[in-house]
């Protein structure tokens, strides 16, 4: 330490004193020069303490703009400050714009204050209502009254319970076709199965440079890992652990409707498929009117259809995974991941029985750890809900501080 300190130049004293004269900018002198000093201290802390307000107010808004988001999408009131300090209305334009593979409705929320503000595609999960289904419609206005410019693309075949090739290239056509309207990259955020497709997307070489991050909600990992759970109700942690819980007849029943011909014979197709598609909508009505459709030996496979844990359905499903299981590969992140450069962002509930946890660990597991922004799974959340059990204080802020990240990254140029 005493060579260092010569080093600066002569006595260690008389070079410490040299320094604080250039610093200060005042002569060695009398009271008026100790003033002078006394006042440029105070002006120099002013001045570090608003350089640490300004590099720490970003992150400070971020968090704000979480609390916010979350509350909103909660059916919460906003408090009055954060709600000042960072939130604003929101105007929506419905639109219809071409891509590669030809015109996609969506829907455009934007900030009025901030009319070009960094863009973020939000993509629905597998749900009949579209970008039209509330949760998601709120969602994406919270987001965008944050300061975001929100797109929601319709996804055709996720709409319509199909979890499929097409709607990989709709997300990588839809945020080609965003970023050129925003300039430059943007964020994508998928839910459900649609965050799995969303990453197969950015992975792929004419939709990368488009991407400015993922995030995925609930995702999956690998398709026929998820189907296997469906039939067993566990699956294998990347540390060796097991996670056991009974899954949502949905899941099974989206695998059922998706290859419907696995499991009915053809002819009965056609009559079938409103009755498992109206079960799936939950329109209890509409779903009785199909039924009284079916003639004896079809209400009986209906009835079959509806009953995943009945030995012969489970055998069907177990057949129909391994015929589509190289079509699963492809809508599967796993196997593209460890060479994937565009940052990802994971969150999933801790009790999600739809699409397990254990997904994200596997996703966390094989990404680059340059790559790998952050991961949370989290008792707060089911599937894609919150989850009615009353939170931790500690659970809350690591959501909020998880959806603070992603607010950041959406913001940051």
């Amino acid at each position: 330490m005493p060579r260092r300190k010569r080093h600066l130049g002569g006595d260690h004293a008389e070079g410490t004193e040299s320094l604080a004269r250039l610093i200060l900018y005042v002569p060695k002198a009398g009271p008026r020069a100790i003033l002078m000093r006394r006042n440029s201290l105070a002006a120099l802390g002013i001045g570090l303490v608003v350089l640490m307000c300004a590099v720490a107010w970003p992150f400070t808004k971020a968090h704000l703009q979480a609390v916010a988001v979350l509350r909103l999408v909660g059916g919460q009131p906003v408090p009055w400050i954060i709600s000042r300090t960072v939130a604003e209305p929101v105007r929506t334009e419905d639109l219809q714009f071409v891509t590669g593979v030809g015109a996609v409705r969506g829907r455009l929320y934007v900030p009025e204050r901030h009319p070009n503000a960094p863009g973020l595609v939000v993509l629905h999960g597998v749900h009949h209502l579209g970008i039209d289904e509330p949760r998601l419609v709120s969602f994406a206005s919270a987001m965008a009254s944050c300061g975001v410019r929100v797109l929601t693309p319709e996804l055709p075949g996720i709409k319509d319970y199909h979890v499929d090739r097409d709607s990989v290239q709709v997300i990588g056509e839809s945020t080609r076709w965003f970023s050129r309207q925003a300039g430059g990259p943007v964020g994508v955020l998928g839910l459900s199965f649609s965050g799995g497709l969303a990453l197969v997307a950015a992975a792929e070489p004419q939709y990368r440079p488009d991407v400015k991050f993922v995030v995925a909600v609930g995702s999956q990992d690998a398709m026929d890992h998820v189907a296997t759970y469906y039939l067993t109700g566990q699956e294998a942690r990347p540390d060796g652990t097991m996670e056991r819980l009974t899954p949502h007849e949905y899941g099974a029943l989206v695998l059922e409707y998706e290859h419907l011909e696995d499991f009915v014979p053809k002819r009965d197709e056609a009559a079938i498929r409103p009755v498992l598609r109206e079960h799936l909508y939950e329109d209890k009505s509409a779903e009785k009117l199909a039924e009284a459709k079916l003639n004896s030996r079809q209400r009986a496979e209906a009835a079959v259809l509806m009953n995943s844990n009945s030995a012969m359905t489970r055998a069907k499903l177990a057949a129909a995974n391994l015929k589509h299981v190289e079509e699963m590969e492809g809508l599967s992140p796993h196997g593209m991941l460890r060479t994937m450069t565009t940052p990802v962002y994971l969150l999933h509930g801790q009790g999600d029985n739809i699409i397990p946890a254990a997904e994200t660990l596997w996703m966390a597991s094989e990404l680059p750890k340059t790559t790998l922004q952050e991961v949370l799974v989290s008792p707060v959340l089911s599937h894609l809900d919150l989850d009615g059990a009353k939170p931790g204080v500690w659970d809350q802020w690591k959501l909020v501080h998880f959806f603070a990240l992603v607010m950041h990254a959406a913001e940051r140029k």
